[in-house]
């Protein structure tokens, strides 16, 4: 059985929530545009303060080499605008409709979603943290296709009862933490013939080592695992953000799946597919990706010497 948390921890928790609910209370009586442009101009603002704004600017040397400290102050700036943003939109999901004509979401690459829809068998989805990563949920799952979500659970339980009240409000209706008990969860789902949805470009230290950028990071394995076990597609999706709260999600064909009889080997080439299709998104948008997560070992960040250590880690 786990501690109750001290009598300390639990009035932070509430204080926190309230000043969740007066930020999402804000946001909501913006209309959406507005909203999500206060969001921007309030992390631009405070961003710069946070510790997480040194993780952002020394992920952006690691990924691009040649960046001076400018060029990576300009893509640090431009992730806090993206996740500013999507804070201002966060209450205003139920306007999303991605599958309405007067909705702000254009999707594209349909054929896939539906080959897997037509064929009654499930899939497992994966994706990483683009632009507005809640609008490629609500995609999902609008879409008609019976899927179970993925997700990091907040440490505040009060705020994380509060973000999956609003995706369940906006058409997600399965949810799962992440940890032993939601990885169960996803188990059985896909056992029963439901897909699964994983998130799969942030760090996991039980992972297996996968090249990312041209260096060997600890990966998730569970998504090429789970396709390998059941035999069902590895389907792809992104996400990309258009002016004035406007979105792209694409559905793309399926990864091929190593098929090599060393199953180790199998899924350790395989994880290296899904990290290179996350690489490619992750170049082609770069101003659209949560670049304030330690993806990279601690010593990086401990020393801080970009050029250093992106030459020691063979980024260069």
């Amino acid at each position: 059985m786990s501690a109750r948390p001290s009598p300390w921890l639990r009035l932070g928790w509430r204080i926190e929530a309230l000043l969740w609910d007066a930020v999402m209370g804000l946001f909501s009586l913006l209309p959406i545009e507005r909203a999500s442009a206060l969001g921007g101009w309030a992390l631009r603002k405070l961003g710069p303060y946070f510790p997480a704004h040194r993780t952002a600017m020394i992920n952006a040397k690691l990924v691009f080499p040649e960046l001076d400290e400018a060029g990576a102050r300009r893509l640090a700036m431009a992730a806090w605008d993206n996740l500013g943003r999507l804070g201002g939109e966060f209450p205003h999901m139920g306007e999303m409709r991605p599958y309405a004509p007067d909705g702000r979401v254009e999707v594209r690459g349909r054929e896939h979603l539906d080959a897997i829809i037509n064929s009654g068998k499930p899939a497992v989805i994966i994706t990483g943290h683009f632009a507005n990563w809640e609008v490629m949920a609500a995609a999902i799952c609008q879409s008609g296709l019976d899927a179970r979500v993925s997700y990091r659970h907040a440490n505040n339980p009060h705020i994380d009862a509060r973000i999956n009240a609003i995706r369940h409000g906006y058409g997600v209706p399965y949810l799962s933490a992440k940890g032993e008990a939601g990885a169960r969860e996803m188990l059985v789902a896909l056992k029963n013939g439901q897909s699964v949805t994983f998130m799969n470009d942030q760090k996991f230290n039980r992972g297996i080592d996968a090249p990312f950028f041209g260096h060997d990071l600890k990966t998730a394995p569970g998504p090429a695992r789970l396709a390998r076990r059941f035999n069902v597609p590895l389907l792809p999706v992104s996400i990309t953000r258009l002016p004035k709260a406007r979105f792209v999600v694409t559905f793309h064909p399926p990864l091929v799946q190593d098929q090599n009889p060393d199953k180790a080997t199998a899924i350790a080439n395989t994880v290296t597919t899904i990290n290179q299709f996350l690489e490619e998104q992750i170049r082609a948008h770069p101003g659209d990706w949560f670049w304030v997560h330690r993806r990279w070992a601690k010593e990086i960040y401990r020393k801080g010497d970009t050029s250093k250590d992106s030459a020691d880690a063979g980024l260069t």
